[in-house]
């Protein structure tokens, strides 16, 4: 049995490490904070692949117990008038319908599940470097402990450590736009049960849902230089954002005006890609998730790509008869999907549409991810 070190607990990390041991892997999760992850984002939406990815790990049960579903999504003008309505994903089964919670709430369950099937999850281990040897890979991590195993997974998201090491000179680049979060009891949209909205504003790309108990979750996405580390953690944001949405009659910025006093309740990130073709291995490291593949939000997939990994890298490693001969076969099933999902992601961000990169495609999707069907190159 293969011992894996996973570095990072969040979504990718903690979902791989499940998937691993029902592949009958050794594993364990080292995660940098010191409780159940940071909270990155007021809340994420998780879409139908991700949910079907979560029941081949059977970790719908710890999901499904937090956040609440949505079932459709309705496009608005900038003056908040109905232009179109739809369905959302697979929303005719309960099993796959999308999902919307907090990213913390959703890093703090699947802990707990992994806890629960036996698999440590260390807190507090922030990875310092990584040492590949001819039978095994150390990770040293900066209170000068180490631990050592046979295959190490990155899934230490966008600034990963374990990137670095694989490739130096690999850096994350900004997506033209900066992106805003919060959530508030104040402001009460209208809004079916399970619906999302989605505004056509004229300076912004802006979403809202309305929880059951009446929570309103949003996102403004606004074309902008990126934000220095300081200025992203300042605080201020909500005014400014409120002036810029009143150029418009719909709903966005009196949404954006009731969340909360200033700092602390509206967030700020820049929207921030890997560029496709970034190496993702070595002989016995692998990188997941947003540390391989970060994308823009703008499609939503990012969390969900995440769990996709997951499910079919513990499937390669499982049907193949050695490491490389896995390592190769997951990252030829998932480096043209998720490349996919970031050029598409990043021309949404910076105003254009599509994409010329081929899609993979879609029919393939529940196959690929089904437990119970061996992979294949």
């Amino acid at each position: 049995m293969a011992r894996i070190l996973v570095i990072g607990g969040g979504t990718g990390g903690t979902a791989t490490a499940l998937a691993l041991h029902k592949a009958g892997f050794d594993v364990e999760v080292h995660e940098a904070h010191p409780d159940s992850a940071e909270d990155l984002g007021a809340f994420l939406t998780l879409a139908s692949n991700g949910m079907r990815a979560l029941a081949q790990i059977d970790a719908t049960d710890a999901v499904t117990a937090i956040g609440f579903p949505l079932r459709s999504m309705r496009l608005l003008d900038a003056t908040g008038a109905e232009v179109a309505t739809g369905p959302l994903g697979e929303a005719d089964d309960p099993l796959l319908r999308f999902r919307c919670l907090r990213r913390g709430d959703l890093n703090s369950a699947l802990q707990r599940e992994a806890s629960r099937r036996g698999v440590p999850v260390r807190h507090g281990a922030r990875l310092a470097s990584v040492e590949e040897g001819p039978d095994s890979v150390t990770a040293r991590f900066t209170d000068g402990s180490s631990a050592t195993g046979d295959l190490l997974i990155g899934a230490d998201g966008l600034n990963s450590t374990v990137r670095k090491a694989i490739a130096p000179d690999a850096r994350p680049v900004h997506a033209a736009q900066r992106v805003f979060y919060g959530r508030t009891r104040d402001a009460r949209p209208p809004c079916e049960d399970g619906q999302f909205s989605m505004v056509r504003c004229s300076e912004a790309a802006f979403g809202y849902t309305v929880s059951p108990d009446g929570e309103t979750y949003w996102f403004a996405r606004v074309t902008d230089d990126p934000l220095t580390a300081e200025e992203l953690t300042r605080g201020g944001w909500r005014d400014p954002l409120v002036s810029l949405l009143r150029r418009d009659t719909g709903p966005a910025a009196d949404i954006v005006a009731a969340t909360g006093p200033g700092t602390g309740d509206v967030l700020v990130t820049n929207a921030t890609e890997i560029p496709p073709g970034t190496p993702w291995r070595s002989a016995r490291t692998l990188l997941v998730g947003d540390a391989a593949h970060a994308a823009s939000p703008a499609t939503g997939q990012g969390a969900s790509m995440a769990l996709e990994d997951a499910v079919v890298l513990a499937k390669s490693l499982r049907d193949t008869p050695d490491t490389d001969a896995g390592l190769a076969l997951y990252e030829a099933l998932r480096r043209p999907r998720v490349e996919h999902n970031t050029v598409v992601s990043g021309n949404l961000s910076r105003g254009g549409r599509g994409s010329t990169v081929p899609r993979p495609r879609e029919e393939d999707l529940p196959r690929l991810l089904d437990w119970d069907t061996a992979v294949s190159g």
